[in-house]
């Protein structure tokens, strides 16, 4: 079975451990699918500690659009390190028709 990213969208529960951000095209932000008002970094921090909860050491999985800016995926990074979270990676969605 072939496991794509854009078909690996499982359940908090499958793993634990992860906190996903997303970050869409027009630079909105949600954290475990609650959308964020962003205000500064501080903002999505608190976002990312809330979902965090007492989980020791999470990765933050950022999931941002294709055509989400750079400037917004290094806001999450920030958001991040302000919360002490190291442990960061991205998904990517291939376009689709692209192979």
């Amino acid at each position: 079975k072939i496991n794509l990213p854009e078909a690996a969208a499982e359940k908090q529960s499958d793993r634990p451990n992860e906190v996903n951000v997303t970050v869409d095209a027009q630079g909105n932000y949600t954290v475990e699918r609650q959308p964020i008002d962003f205000t500064g970094a501080m903002s999505l921090t608190q976002g990312l500690r809330q979902a965090a909860g007492d989980r020791r050491d999470p990765v933050i999985v950022i999931n941002a659009d294709a055509k989400a800016t750079h400037q917004s995926v290094i806001r999450v990074m920030e958001a991040a390190r302000l919360g002490g979270y190291n442990h960061i990676t991205f998904t990517t969605h291939r376009p689709q028709g692209e192979r």
